[in-house]
């Protein structure tokens, strides 16, 4: 007795569909943005979250706004924002309103700190940083103080680099 197999049937396969292939470009580089990175220089290309936070800030009418470049000094952000606010009340509205504004936007908020406290909310947006305080603690922190560039370091007036010749012994 004889068993035969079935083979599939070539005419049965049916050809498969070709997708079109997209050819992908990259931007052009302007003679201006080549130039500022090759001099070493930052870009100024503000990010989107950015203009978001100042629209907020200004919708809410906070208080006494900076916005610091820390582009170079911190890899936790490119922007940091700092913000008063006239009472505890005014700092979660004004961090609730930038939350709002930027998932409305489509960028979601990576964390919010202090809303409970109400002393110092953060609000923590892909490349910025969002600081609302109360003015008694801002004034405390000094964060401007302390991301600002200094123009130079300061010197002490004993140089402890340098050995005296009792020292030497």
């Amino acid at each position: 007795m004889l068993v035969r197999m079935n083979k599939p049937r070539s005419s049965a396969r049916k050809p498969a569909k070709k997708t079109p292939v997209r050819k992908v470009t990259k931007p052009r580089k302007t003679a201006s943005a080549s130039a500022g990175v090759a001099a070493g220089r930052k870009s100024r290309a503000v990010p989107p979250a950015l203009r978001i936070v100042e629209a907020a800030l200004s919708d809410m009418k906070a208080v006494d706004v900076r916005v610091l470049d820390v582009r170079g000094m911190s890899d936790v952000a490119d922007f940091m924002v700092i913000a008063s606010g006239t009472s505890d009340r005014h700092l979660r509205s004004i961090a609730d309103r930038v939350v709002q504004m930027a998932k409305a936007s489509g960028q979601r908020p990576l964390g919010v700190e202090g809303e409970q406290q109400g002393e110092w909310v953060l609000v923590d947006l892909p490349d910025v940083m969002v600081h609302v305080m109360l003015p008694r603690t801002r004034e405390f922190y000094q964060l401007e103080h302390l991301w600002e560039p200094r123009t130079s370091a300061p010197r002490s007036s004993n140089s402890a680099g340098k050995r005296t010749s009792a020292a030497r012994g």
